[in-house]
């Protein structure tokens, strides 16, 4: 196994061999990684996957059937002690940023695979080809899988998106819903309002207002779930109405809340890391996109709506889009363009 010949790295390595992948931040990424670990498992079932992760998003990888171990990334010294000791003979930074790369060079491994033209490059002796200027968009589960590509694993049909519900936290949220209000079996459709880039967040008068109509007219409990950076939202809960569920950053971990999102018969949200969870839990999906582009981001083999405003928005070239008060291009989305493509979704079998 050379890094001269990068694609006969993976088809070398000897039976049971450990391969490690390095992938800090964030949940969205996190579960666009799945689809490579369930494409290497079922090439190779005897290799043994370790994922390097944080840990507040390692339980996305929680009861994955390709995931031999999951190493929590705490501290640089820390991570870098357990790396060498595994001896990987090959690590895949699926990162990519400054600590990954330092990660990666001192992880001793003899092959380190990223993409070209990364930032310190110098930690990689293995470069996977990027898309050639002018090709088509293609979609970040695509782009995690050239870096396995590059080193011989075979191009077949890419895999769906899977996260796996563990029993404790099925319990614990159905526990937490029937509290309030919400029986078992009464259907519910989680909305996620918030996002991480203001640019990527939809009005939360739009959200509530589906969310009322959701309620009212689709016979679905309306379940909010807030994220740690979604303060601003909660002080204007009152919006989504007195019969809804709203469930703050304190009330679920991610393990309850891939649980809720699995038991709902739709997610509403913006680009975010839930809506990807909802894709990886085969639920019907509707994304609001404003910045970022669909053709890249949108949610991965199910069955979805994405909705974004017609045209471009002449902000994007002066960078204002940055300003706290969001972008022209999902604030101008209309509340009925989203609920149409609920009833879309919701119409389908």
């Amino acid at each position: 196994m050379k890094p001269s010949n990068p694609a006969a790295i993976l088809p070398s390595l000897p039976q049971g061999a450990r391969v490690g992948i390095l992938r800090l931040r964030s949940l969205g990424d996190m579960v666009m990684l799945t689809p490579a670990l369930a494409a290497l498992r079922a090439w190779r079932s005897d290799l043994r996957l370790t994922v390097i992760a944080e840990p507040a998003f390692a339980p996305v990888l929680e009861g994955h059937p390709a995931v031999t171990e999951i190493l929590l990334h705490r501290t640089f010294a820390e991570t870098a002690r357990e790396l060498r000791a595994r001896k990987f003979p090959v690590l895949f930074n699926q990162h990519a940023g400054p600590t990954s790369a330092l990660l990666t060079l001192v992880c001793g491994a003899p092959v380190r695979v990223c993409w070209s033209g990364r930032q310190f490059s110098f930690a990689y002796n293995v470069k996977a080809p990027e898309p050639s200027v002018g090709s088509r968009p293609i979609h970040t589960v695509e782009h995690r899988m050239l870096q396995f590509y590059a080193a011989g694993l075979p191009e077949k049909p890419i895999p769906p998106a899977r996260v796996y519900l563990q029993d404790d936290a099925v319990i614990s949220v159905a526990a937490k819903l029937a509290a309030r209000g919400v029986a078992q079996g009464q259907g519910y459709a989680v909305i996620h309002p918030g996002a991480s880039d203001p640019r990527k967040r939809w009005q939360v008068a739009g959200f509530a207002e589906v969310a009322q109509w959701l309620g009212h007219e689709r016979n679905l409990r309306p379940v909010i779930r807030l994220g740690p950076g979604d303060a601003e939202i909660a002080r204007h809960a009152s919006q989504f109405g007195s019969d809804t569920v709203i469930f703050d950053a304190a009330a679920l971990d991610l393990r309850e809340t891939i649980a809720l999102i699995a038991g709902a018969q739709l997610f509403v949200g913006n680009d975010s890391g839930p809506a990807h969870i909802a894709s990886a839990t085969r639920r019907r999906v509707v994304v609001v996109f404003g910045a970022t582009d669909p053709a890249t981001w949108r949610p991965w083999q199910v069955e979805h709506r994405v909705v974004q405003a017609a045209g471009p928005c002449p902000q994007c070239a002066t960078g204002r889009c940055y300003a706290s008060s969001g972008a022209r291009c999902i604030l101008s989305v209309s509340v009925e363009s989203v609920k149409q493509a609920c009833s879309d979704l919701l119409e389908q079998p």
